[in-house]
């Protein structure tokens, strides 16, 4: 894995400036980098009915799979929210993260005020759900 955080913080921010999110005021942005290094954004997109909103982290993931990515094959994502605290992603976001991306693999959370932290996906999900087979 090569270290393209700046590249993906860069994207992450452009993808918060480009979300719907009319309810909340809460834009959020990410970026992911698979092994090969193709990169793929997203960003939040609220709805009506709240509980069909999509996430930034979902957003990126399934236009990555859209796109032909297979699981395991992503190994980094960024996510900027311009708030002065740090935010980690919703449980849903990790059990989707738990599927496609490895659990070495790196999220980092990032804000406008120059804060960084980083998690493994098997940090932020630990046991996380698998069908058997």
């Amino acid at each position: 894995m090569t270290d393209n955080f700046t590249t993906l913080y860069d994207l992450a921010k452009a993808g918060a400036a480009l979300a719907y999110a009319p309810y909340s005021q809460f834009q959020v942005g990410a970026a992911l980098a698979t092994v090969d290094g193709a990169l793929f954004s997203g960003c939040n997109v609220e709805n009506a009915s709240y509980g069909l909103g999509l996430c930034a982290e979902r957003n990126a993931i399934t236009t990555a799979v859209a796109a032909g990515v297979k699981p395991g094959q992503i190994d980094r994502l960024v996510l900027f929210i311009d708030r002065a605290e740090l935010f980690s992603p919703c449980g849903g976001c990790r059990q989707v993260m738990s599927e496609f991306m490895k659990p070495t693999a790196i999220i980092s959370a990032t804000n406008g005020q120059g804060q960084r932290k980083d998690w493994t996906v098997a940090e932020l999900l630990p046991d996380g759900f698998q069908l058997p087979g």
